[in-house]
């Protein structure tokens, strides 16, 4: 099985899915700023990192969780499933690849905080923001992960697209 959370920049919501996937961070209480900040990955990416997978590690299960920043490119994600499905066939492979979107985690703070942070490099406002954004979201984001390893278990598919837009 392979994981690959997506949205717009790849830098705030994926990060912090990928962290959650991967049991970095505490799902029992609130989140510090400090181990907001500290995730791998978190409002640290550029224009440079748009399209590029990013790998964060494997999980319990020696699964690969990456990340991608698909910015508003929506056929970014239907071409990496057609390639694939493609690969798999070609290769008679049998993994799984699930890509999951986290964009409707994303609560207006942490699109104004990542919009002043990583658009206007306006550090001292966007990241106060983004923190505050961090802390909204993060149910919504641990129900997304949860929802996104139950799915992959679950279905025969060999490679499939969560849009979740019922995290909203």
């Amino acid at each position: 099985m392979i994981y690959i959370y997506n949205d717009y920049g790849g830098t705030h919501t994926t990060s912090l899915a990928a962290a959650f996937h991967l049991k970095k961070l505490p799902t029992d209480r609130p989140l510090t700023k400090e181990e907001i900040l500290n995730v791998k990955y978190f409002n640290k990416l550029t224009s440079d990192d748009f399209g590029k997978l990013l790998y964060h590690g494997e999980d319990e299960d020696g699964n690969p969780v990456y990340t991608i920043g698909r910015k508003s490119q929506k056929l970014v994600i239907p071409a990496m499933k057609n390639l694939s499905t493609l690969f798999l066939k070609k290769f008679k492979e049998e993994e799984k690849i699930i890509f999951s979107n986290t964009s409707h985690t994303v609560p207006f703070p942490m699109s104004i905080g990542g919009f002043l942070s990583r658009g206007l490099k306006i550090d001292f406002l966007g990241v106060p923001l983004l923190v505050a954004g961090a802390k909204i979201c993060t149910n919504d984001i641990i129900q997304l992960v949860e929802h996104t390893k139950q799915f992959a278990k679950l279905t025969n598919e060999k490679v499939n697209v969560l849009e979740n837009k019922e995290f909203k």
